[in-house]
């Protein structure tokens, strides 16, 4: 099948009843379309795409944090059949995942998924069923932007420590100046960390 999101999204709303999903334009040079799909009806989608449309290899998955949900419309422009966005008042988080196709090795597909918010609701569904390349980029997403994959096999940090607090790619996240972790500071560091554990005289 053709990686045209447009055609995809056709053959996916004939497919899945009751689908939430709609086009998103991206205005940049590149101009690489994408379908928003409802994290409801992912895993069908996902399923479908993989059985029926030949995308049958998960290449990437990446984070974006939306503080402001008109600047993530600005880049993912809602198409004019329709808005399944999810708009909530302080943001979301999304989830990006590219598709390809072994047989074909056209264009990836490209699709999102985005959470009600960014503080309590913040769930996706695990993708890891569908796609074995998933989990650790899942797991990577879990510890560094804060999204619930539910349904993972094994959701756990996998680049900071379990006592870490916080999601470092958050937009609001602030790094501790305590540094701790820090085995040799320098520079700014040092000046930070020197606070914390003055030089003895």
């Amino acid at each position: 099948m053709s990686a045209d999101p447009a055609v995809v999204l056709e053959s996916l709303r004939a497919a899945i009843v009751g689908l939430r999903a709609d086009l998103r334009r991206n205005p940049g040079p590149a101009a690489q379309h994408s379908i928003l799909v409802d994290p409801d009806h992912l895993l069908p989608v996902m399923r479908h795409l993989r059985d029926h449309c030949g995308f049958d290899l998960l290449t990437n998955l990446a984070g974006i944090d939306w503080p402001d949900p008109k600047l993530a419309d600005a880049v993912a422009v809602p198409d004019d059949a329709g808005d399944a966005a999810v708009r909530a008042a302080g943001g979301f988080l999304e989830v990006v995942y590219h598709l390809d196709s072994t047989k074909t090795r056209g264009a990836p597909l490209v699709l999102r998924a985005r959470t009600a918010d960014r503080s309590d609701q913040v769930s996706i569904p695990s993708v890891v069923g569908v796609f074995r390349s998933a989990e650790f980029q899942e797991r990577e997403l879990f510890d560094l932007f804060g999204i619930h994959f539910t349904g993972h096999p094994d959701l756990r940090r996998i680049l900071m420590w379990d006592a870490f607090e916080d999601h470092p790619m958050r937009k609001d996240y602030v790094a501790p100046d305590d540094y701790e972790y820090e085995p040799t500071p320098h520079g700014d560091v040092l000046e930070k960390a020197r606070k914390h554990d003055p030089p003895k005289p």
